[in-house]
């Protein structure tokens, strides 16, 4: 067995709730702004957020939420998502965050499953909501806002300051967010208290705040890597958040420059923008000290473009729900291109070839394995896909292919289920992709294998080419063939409008294979 441990030193975990480490400075910092929406609709500083919090903790509580019950959360990112998030915390119940632009069948689906018997929204998927809680457990819909009729006003909830109702920090639910895994339908994935502070802990030694720094959370809040990794990682680095309700490149633009942005959280996709939207050079960026990108691998050549053009660091680390999220990441100055860095403080992976089971060596490709404090206590109501997931070592099995080089750094290749086999072969889309975006004519790419009678499959491009460009396979052919083995090259090409992608950047390959 090979183990790669982390470079990093260990860090201690304390053992209290997620609220209680995530308002460890609210005292402190009593009087600094918190989190703010970027128009300044919306703001609370580190006390009002405190007594916002608690007051609404004890609103949940009289009307019977507390532990066993489940709170749902479907709502883009404002301040007032910190406020729910941790009030249902506090009141010791759970929270199952929605994807907001869910149709109603899809939220229908998550309130059943995670036995949701409230639901927090905003005004406008209000109608979603009520639609979707009907034949759940759903008693409430709560608005943020305005109440419409059938709901609840979150101004109405607010009641007496309550303290944080006891719980088991290791064992017991906090938040249920809603995954694939590696195989099938949506799971609940059951992150407890302890995961949550664990990961924020053991970043603390990758992602390096200093004081007064200003933070853009224009990633969604539902999805574990805004929820996580800005939200609550953020606010309890002291760090001012300054929420989009969604990312727009003009909008968040405006807030770098209004606010004087110090860290741009982001995802592929974002960065790609980063580097060759023309509308970049009217907006002064020169306050951003460092852009994280995570969620998908980034290409090597274009963080260079993105990190050459805003003159900061353009890094990424890796993560996925069921690690809450964070289990690599690329240390401040510590930059190897085309990596997700190195195992964070407490974390050991290994590399396994999922045909053999055995351990790879240093360079060569196997699924990446990980385990730590920051694991998953598995999937609701699904033992049998937990423990397909991790094993009994404690081991979660990622299904993501990776590399580990001599200097501890992770990269990731592919998805297990998406590497192509040709001819025997095994070709990684990743590779493919982070190779054709750097063409001159491509805005952006996703490739997929599709049968063939000959060999198996064949790797297929699509591509969306840049305005006014012309995109031929020959192109495309031409570029892989200078740098890639023969039986990585482009068998077919289409040309696409818009490249599928989830809300956290992830290139939605079934769709892809629907469409062909």
């Amino acid at each position: 067995m090979i183990i790669h441990t982390s470079p990093l030193p260990d860090v201690d975990i304390p053992d209290v709730t997620i609220t209680t480490h995530v308002l460890r400075r609210a005292d402190e910092l009593a009087d600094r702004l918190a989190i703010t929406d970027a128009s300044g609709a919306s703001a609370y500083t580190y006390r009002e957020l405190k007594q916002a919090i608690a007051q609404l903790a004890g609103g949940l509580a009289a009307r019977g939420i507390g532990p066993g019950q489940v709170v749902g959360l479907m709502a883009p990112n404002l301040p007032e998502y910190a406020v729910v998030f941790h009030a249902v915390a506090v009141a010791g119940a759970a929270v199952t965050t929605i994807n907001p632009t869910y149709g109603q069948e899809e939220v229908a689906h998550q309130l059943k499953d995670a036995g949701a018997s409230m639901v927090f929204t905003v005004p406008m998927f209000a109608p979603t909501a009520i639609a979707a809680s009907t034949g759940t457990s759903v008693a409430e819909i709560v608005v943020i806002g305005e109440a419409v009729p059938g709901t609840t006003a979150m101004s109405e909830m607010m009641a007496e300051p309550i303290e944080q109702v006891e719980v088991d920090t290791a064992t017991h639910t906090v938040v249920l967010p809603y995954s694939s895994g590696t195989t099938g339908l949506p799971k609940g994935v059951m992150l407890s208290h302890r995961n949550l502070v664990a990961n924020i802990e053991q970043c603390q030694h990758a992602i390096r705040y200093q004081e007064n720094e200003i933070a853009l959370a224009a990633l969604p809040f539902f999805h574990i890597y805004g929820m996580q990794v800005l939200m609550n990682g953020l606010l309890s680095n002291g760090v001012t958040t300054i929420t989009l309700p969604r990312f727009d490149m003009l909008e968040a633009l405006q807030a770098v420059q209004t606010h004087k942005i110090t860290r741009f959280f982001a995802v592929p996709p974002i960065v790609l923008g980063l580097a060759n939207a023309p509308v970049v050079d009217d907006y002064d960026t020169r306050s951003i000290r460092q852009v994280f990108s995570g969620a998908a691998p980034l290409g090597a050549e274009l963080a260079a473009q993105a990190a050459a053009r805003l003159g900061c660091e353009v890094v990424q680390g890796f993560g996925m729900t069921e690690l809450s999220p964070v289990s690599h990441s690329t240390v401040e100055g510590d930059y190897r291109p085309g990596t997700s860095g190195v195992a964070l403080s407490n974390t050991e992976s290994r590399i396994v070839d999922p045909d053999t089971g055995e351990d790879q060596p240093v360079g060569e490709r196997g699924e990446l394995w990980v385990r730590g404090p920051q694991v998953m206590t598995g999937y609701l109501n699904n033992p049998a896909a937990t423990a397909e997931t991790i094993d009994e070592e404690g081991w979660l099995h990622t299904g993501d292919i990776a590399i580990i080089d001599e200097h501890g750094h992770m990269s990731i290749v592919d998805r297990l289920k998406e590497l192509i086999k040709f001819k025997g072969f095994q070709v990684a889309p990743a590779e493919l992709e982070a190779l054709i975006i750097t063409h001159p004519d491509v805005a952006d790419v996703a490739v997929i294998g599709v049968p063939d009678e000959e060999a198996g499959e064949v790797p297929k491009a699509f591509v969306t080419p840049r305005a006014g460009a012309e995109v031929t396979l020959g192109a495309i052919q031409e570029l892989v063939s200078e740098h890639l083995v023969s039986y990585k090259q482009i068998r077919q090409l289409e040309l696409i409008d818009v490249i599928p992608k989830s809300a956290s950047g992830k290139i939605l390959r079934k769709e892809l294979r629907l469409s062909r």
